[in-house]
Formats: structure tokens, C-alpha cells, sequence
């Protein structure tokens, strides 16, 4: 039996590594979409006002940033092929044969870009999980990023304000601008986690609470 020391590890080590990169992408987005920026630091400001630092209770009535977070892990699924599956016994899907034993994998990139379920599926919008009962929990099947089922990710209550709370912190205590009037690349880099391809690089100005 694996001591559960190595299952927290894991936990943890992927947690990290996927919620650093989606803050790589969520900050790219923002920056290149600025009324976005200024509409969800506008909200960021108006909870957490006079404050020196946000509380996962201020970020849980900040319910614009999100759905940026949402938007961000929509288009750019920190693990576009989720973990490999396996099928336990022979079974049949829509017409075809399925022996146990063969492996699955789920490409939650496509299916978050599918145009018969997205409205404008390259479009950054963030809106358009307002008045929406869409959630990464597992539930809606058109939208994936931590998996679903029982083998959804461990993780994924760890990510959550692992996101969250710097997201908030770095939108509450800075305004950001791109230098020199640069657009950011969008390119994504190949690997288990789709990491930006190239830096992100911005210009923040301290903002005096």
C-alpha cells in the first residue's frame, strides 16, 4: 500500500503547478482585455475596501473574479487531456465495442472550445457564467478542467483558493498595464500542463488602499 504522505504530496505538487499556470493566464487575459481588468478590479476594491489583505471570506462575495477563473480554466484547461483513464470490463458505447482495459483519455480543451456548446468559444468572456449553473465540480460534462466522477481531482478543494486569494490580492493592491504597448502571446507550450509558451510580461503600479 502507498503511505498517504505520497497521495498528499501529489496533491499538493499538482495543485500548484496548475493553479500557478492558470494565474499566468488569467493575468494574460486580463491585461489584454482591460475593461475586463478594470470591471473585476472594480469589484476586487469595492469587498475588500480599506483592507490590507483579502480573506477566502472576501473572495467567496467577489463572484465577477469568479468567473474570470472560470472563463480562464475554459479556455485555457490547465490539463487539456485530464489523467489517462481505464475501462474496467468489456462494455459497449454507442455501437461500438469497447474491450476492459483500454485507455481513455478525455480532451477537456476541445470539449471547453466546442462550438456546439460554447457561444463564441475563443472569446474571452467571463459573463458568460453569470446567471449560469455551470461549475468545475464534475457535474456539466461540457465543462471539465478538474475531470469528473470519482476520479475527479483530489485537489480541486485545494485549488480552489489557491487561486483565488492571489488572483484578488494582486488585482486589490496593483493596476496593471503592458510595457511599451506590447500584445502578449497566447501560444501554448507542450506538456502535461499548458503553460504559457512565453513570460507574461507586465508593469504594475502600486495601489494605495
Amino acid at each position: 500500500m502507498v503511505p498517504s504522505c505520497f497521495f498528499i504530496s501529489d496533491m499538493f505538487l499538482a495543485a500548484t503547478d496548475t493553479a500557478a499556470a492558470t494565474m499566468t493566464w488569467a493575468m494574460t487575459e486580463l491585461v489584454r482585455h482591460p475593461e475586463i481588468l478594470k470591471e473585476v478590479q472594480r469589484e476586487v476594491r469595492e469587498v475588500a475596501k480599506g483592507k490590507t489583505t483579502i480573506t477566502e471570506h472576501d473572495a467567496a462575495q467577489m463572484h465577477y473574479m469568479k468567473n474570470v477563473i472560470k472563463e480562464t480554466l475554459r479556455v485555457h484547461t490547465p490539463g487539456p487531456l485530464l489523467i489517462p483513464h481505464q475501462s474496467r470490463e468489456d462494455t459497449k458505447l454507442q455501437g461500438y465495442d469497447v474491450p476492459a482495459k483500454t485507455r481513455v483519455i478525455v480532451n477537456a480543451w476541445a470539449i471547453a472550445r466546442d462550438p456546439t456548446i460554447w457561444e463564441e468559444p475563443d472569446k474571452f468572456r467571463p459573463k458568460r457564467f453569470e446567471n449560469s449553473s455551470l461549475d468545475f465540480k464534475g457535474n456539466d460534462f461540457e465543462y471539465l478542467p478538474f475531470g469528473a466522477g470519482r476520479r475527479i481531482c483530489p485537489g480541486i478543494a485545494f485549488a480552489n483558493p489557491t487561486m483565488e486569494l492571489p488572483l484578488a490580492n494582486l488585482l486589490y493592491h496593483f493596476d496593471w498595464t503592458l510595457p511599451n504597448g506590447e500584445v502578449p502571446n497566447v501560444e501554448e507550450g507542450l506538456g502535461i500542463v499548458a503553460y504559457k509558451k512565453s513570460p507574461l510580461r507586465v508593469t504594475a503600479t502600486p495601489y494605495r488602499v
